[in-house]
Formats: C-alpha cells, sequence, structure tokens
C-alpha cells in the first residue's frame, strides 16, 4: 500500500507545449486566448488522487492497529472467552465408541426403522431388528414413536455416511437378564410361554429370553407338542449371561405349588376344558378336577351354563393326592347360599374367604370329635374335648368314667 501511495504521491502531468499536435489543431479550430492556462485541470487530477491516497492510508492505519490488537490482547472485549468455548465444545461432544449409551430423540420412522438426534454432526439410526427384544414387523409396535425420548446404546457405524447405528435390543437383554438373577435369587414361580421343542427339552419364552427346560424337568406326561403355545410354571436352575444359558424347571415349580395346597384352602383357577362330568381347573400349573356335583348345591344339568373355558374363578380345595397327582376342587362350599354359584357367582366368589374359614373350623371340630370318640374319652387316656372342639388335659368337669359320644353327635360329611 505504501508503494501505491508512493506513486500516487509522485505522479506528475507534463503541460500541453505548443507543439504537440493536439495543440496544434485546437489552434486552427479555436483562437487562443493568452490568458487561458491548462493548470486548473491539473490542479483537480491531483487533488482527486490526494483524496484516494488519504482514504488508503487511513485504512492502512485501521489494519496495522487491528493487527496489534490480536497480536498483544486477542481477548480484549469479547464476553466469549477461550475457556467458555472449550466448555461448549465438551458438552456437545460426545463419546461415539460401541458400547456407549446416549439419549436421543426419535424423529422420523418408517418401516425399516427410525431416525434419531443424539446432537451429533449427523443422525442416528435404529433398525427395525435393534428396536426390541420381541420380533416385531414396524418400530411402533415397540412404541417407538416421533418425540419419543430414550437412552439407545451405539452398536456401529454406517461406512456410507459415517452415522451411527443404535439399539434398544441390547439393554432390554441386560435388563432382562438382570430380572432373571433377581428371581432366582426370590426363588420365585414364573409363568412361561412354551415356544418350541427340541430333542432335549422345551424351549420357553421368560422375560424376553429364551430358556431350556429338559424333558427331566416337566412334571406333566403330556407330549411336547400338546405343550407348545401354553404357559406352564417354571423355577430358575441356572441363570448365566456370560454363557447366555438359561435353565428352567417346570417340576420344582410343580412341587412348590402342591407343597401350598392344603386342604380347605381358596385359590385363582381359570378353566381350561369342560367334560360331561366336571371343569379341569388350571390353579398354579396344576390341573384340578371341579366334579359336576361340587359346583352348586342345586343340580347343574349343562355345565357350560355354568361355566367356559378361560373363566377365571376361585375353587377351595377338597383333596390332594400327591402320589397320583390329583386335585379335587369345589365351589359348593363356597356358596352362602344354595345355589349362588348359578344364579350369582360374583357373591360367591367375595365371599369365598369366609366361607372357607367357616368349613375348616367345621373340619375341624368333626376331627376333633372323632379322635374324641376313639379314645372314648377314658380317664386313662388323660384327654378331654373342649367347648371348641379341642381335645386338652381331662378336667374336674367331666365324670371320672369318662363321656361316650353317640355318632349322632358327630355332623355327616354332606353337611359340611
Amino acid at each position: 500500500m505504501a508503494s501505491l501511495v508512493q506513486q500516487f504521491t509522485g505522479l506528475r502531468c507534463s503541460p500541453l507545449s505548443s507543439s504537440s499536435r493536439l495543440s496544434r489543431r485546437a489552434s486552427k479550430n479555436f483562437p487562443q486566448n493568452k490568458s487561458t492556462s491548462v493548470s486548473p485541470t491539473i490542479v483537480a487530477a491531483v487533488a482527486m488522487s490526494s483524496g484516494q491516497t488519504k482514504e488508503r492510508l487511513e485504512l492502512k492505519k485501521m489494519f496495522e492497529d487491528a493487527y496489534e490488537r490480536c497480536r498483544t490482547a486477542p481477548m480484549e472485549g469479547v464476553a466469549f472467552t477461550v475457556d467458555d468455548f472449550a466448555a461448549a465444545i465438551e458438552q456437545y461432544d460426545f463419546n461415539s465408541e460401541i458400547g456407549t449409551r446416549v439419549k436421543g430423540t426419535v424423529f422420523k420412522t418408517d418401516a425399516n426403522g427410525a431416525l434419531v438426534d443424539i446432537s451429533a454432526k449427523s443422525s442416528a439410526y435404529l433398525s427395525v431388528e435393534q428396536a426390541c427384544i420381541h420380533r416385531i414387523k414396524h418400530v411402533e409396535e415397540a412404541g417407538i414413536v416421533p418425540g419419543m425420548v430414550e437412552e439407545f446404546v451405539i452398536i456401529g457405524e454406517n461406512e456410507s455416511d459415517d452415522s451411527l447405528l443404535l439399539s434398544l435390543r441390547n439393554i432390554q437383554y441386560e435388563l432382562a437378564w438382570e430380572r432373571c438373577r433377581q428371581l432366582q435369587a426370590e426363588d420365585v414361580i414364573v409363568k412361561a410361554k412354551v415356544i418350541g421343542a427340541n430333542k432335549g427339552g422345551l424351549v420357553a419364552l421368560v422375560e424376553g429370553l429364551r430358556g431350556f427346560v429338559p424333558f427331566s424337568q416337566i412334571s406333566s406326561k403330556a407330549a411336547a407338542e400338546e405343550l407348545l403355545e401354553k404357559e406352564i410354571p417354571l423355577k430358575f436352575v441356572e441363570v448365566d449371561e456370560e454363557q447366555t444359558k438359561l435353565v428352567l424347571s417346570n417340576r420344582k415349580a410343580v412341587a412348590d405349588s402342591q407343597a401350598q395346597l392344603g386342604i380347605g384352602s381358596v385359590v385363582l383357577g381359570v378353566v381350561q376344558s369342560l367334560k360331561p362330568y366336571g371343569a379341569f381347573i388350571d390353579i398354579g400349573g396344576i390341573n384340578g378336577l371341579l366334579h359336576v356335583s361340587q359346583i352348586s348345591h342345586d343340580r347343574v344339568s349343562d355345565i357350560a351354563t355354568v361355566l367356559q373355558p378361560g373363566d377365571t374363578l376361585k375353587v377351595m380345595i377338597l383333596s390332594h393326592d400327591r402320589d397320583r397327582g390329583r386335585v379335587s376342587l369345589s365351589t359348593k362350599k363356597l356358596e352362602p347360599t344354595p345355589g349362588d354359584m348359578i344364579r350369582n357367582p360374583k357373591l360367591v366368589f367375595e365371599k369365598a374367604e369366609e366361607m372357607a374359614q367357616t368349613f375348616r373350623q367345621r373340619i375341624a371340630q368333626a376331627e376333633a370329635m372323632a379322635r374324641a370318640d376313639m379314645l372314648r374319652f377314658q380317664p386313662e387316656s388323660g384327654l378331654t374335648l373342649s367347648s371348641d372342639g379341642i381335645l386338652g388335659p381331662l378336667g374336674s368337669e367331666l365324670p371320672d368314667d369318662g363321656v361316650d359320644l353317640t355318632v349322632d353327635d358327630i355332623p355327616s360329611a354332606v353337611d359340611l
């Protein structure tokens, strides 16, 4: 710029001489006045070049001042510091390594998956196969819709556009294994659907995981094909996430369920099938028989008018043959008044526990009186029967020769 200024400063215009071609032509056409001079034109040109030179000098000084400020005090007068800039970059930068969990917002879905905004340089992609632990045909079946905010895990990168690939399925698998470990620690019984079979046993779906049930751990004598698509009770035998090994037992679950079946206890069951002689009820993986004579005090000519497969009802355990695996059930004993099971089954289920308690008390009294009758209450036995039907030490209120109860004093089983 300095050289340019020097060029403009040193610019000189030579006066027009009389010997020039222009001056000779002008002298022929116009008479020349001796007082006329070309000096004003030259002064104007010099003045114009001086104005441009001043402007250029001002620009030069402005750039020189800006350069000096950048060199000596680059952040002077700037509110956004270098530390602020580094913090902003750190806030919006994230680890894109495989296995990293990121939070994202779904903003578009299609038949193949969903696009997710994870505040990266490009949107991430969630395929339909990675959207759910269960098999689905569209991401919306798993509740994935635009606007949904969820935590995802990075499982890879699309080489074509450098976008990240996400998964919800992997996270759900981790939660499923954790849930199975918890259920095993609590030693609980779970219901699982049988989805397949092989030479060694059954395959059941538990918490979204495929578990193996060896044939040696199945209590039912039914064929594997008959158990497909049915739910069976199971207990955990082995839960090993590293080896992807989940072993279950139906035999243990049934044994624990049977141990809880006490005579007179009320359980919840589901009608499985109807026969002319009664209904088979599933009570926690065990099939019990509700005989037609134990449905109601009133006569039931057609079971289908009272029960239907799939109905849920409360039943009372009448008997349990563990060796033969047979359980006898009753709703008749739960009726507040005879015929309620036909006219008002809802009332029967509401009063079930109360009626069962009364039944158990009457059974206990009958058993106590039966034992007392066998002992004949001889003084040498040292036992007596209280007013509550409980055997106890012989008291002074009984005669020395004992009390002999007749058969009429024992309630009939039909009345129970």
